[in-house]
């Protein structure tokens, strides 16, 4: 068999161990895959500015699909190649709709280089703190919404998404990334797979040369999409009821061990 042209990873809770490290047989395996000839693609809920970090780490570069697929970021050239952001009309129905459904519900957005907050977005990534701005209203700031995101303390993530899910119909994209109480919200049609799909479509690569890792609601349409998709051992419920394919936990180097299996390092 033809190993997979395309390795579509998430990154935390998949490539990242629990310490948010890339362990030494997670890189030798990245590597072996490279070398194989495949491409290393990135598909994260992540900006472009905390993806770096991480690429420096796994000692990747090329594209990265950052904010759940709104955002294409050239990790060689730091440049966002392109982004699809939220309409501001639809931003401001949504957020009305959402606070109208859940009582003490607040926002921010990543516009792909900060995080504007609203009044009450107290909740704060203490390693990103740098880019994090208080406006009054995201809808006057003047900047553009890559991703909106959504944050009602107290609530239970998934109960939190039927509840926008209702609220919102199909108007947008809802997914989460395992955030305690925060919806991620992109424009209808944009995902991790659709993106991705694109830069496959553009490359040559049949979803059958892809092989895809993810943990969360937000990668599920990755793993369904690629031709190998594999739910990490530590995923969350629904990618384990629905993806038939699955590895170790990401703390038992479960990216690599599939890797190695697929290009020709024998699993340990």
């Amino acid at each position: 068999m033809t190993p997979p042209r395309i390795v579509a990873t998430d990154l935390d809770g998949t490539l990242l161990d629990s310490t948010g490290s890339v362990s030494p047989r997670t890189r030798a395996a990245l590597r072996l895959a490279e070398r194989a000839g495949a491409e290393i693609v990135f598909v994260t809920a992540r900006p472009p500015r905390s993806t770096e970090s991480v690429a420096a780490l796994a000692g990747v570069t090329g594209t990265a699909v950052c904010s759940n697929g709104a955002i294409v970021y050239d990790l060689a050239g730091r440049t966002i190649t392109e982004r699809t952001d939220l309409d501001l009309a639809i931003l401001r129905k949504i957020m009305a709709a959402l606070v109208e459904s859940v009582p003490g519900i607040v926002f921010a957005a990543e516009t792909g280089h900060g995080v504007l907050c609203e009044p009450g977005y107290s909740r704060r990534i203490p390693e990103d703190l740098a880019f994090y701005r208080d406006v009054a209203s995201l809808c006057d700031a003047g900047e553009p919404v890559a991703k909106l995101l959504a944050w009602a303390d107290g609530h239970a993530v998934d109960d939190l998404a039927g509840l926008a899910l209702v609220a919102l119909q199909d108007q947008v994209t809802i997914t989460h990334s395992g955030g305690r109480s925060l919806l991620e919200i992109s424009a209808t049609g944009v995902d991790k797979a659709a993106t991705l799909a694109r830069l496959c479509q553009a490359r040559g690569v049949d979803p059958a040369d892809v092989v895809a890792f993810g943990d969360m609601p937000n990668d599920l349409a990755v793993l369904a999409y690629a031709g190998h998709g594999y739910a990490m051992g530590n995923a969350h419920p629904l990618l384990l009821e629905t993806i038939g394919r699955r590895t170790l936990s990401n703390d038992e180097d479960g990216v690599a061990a599939v890797l190695e299996r697929l290009y020709g390092v024998p699993q340990r």
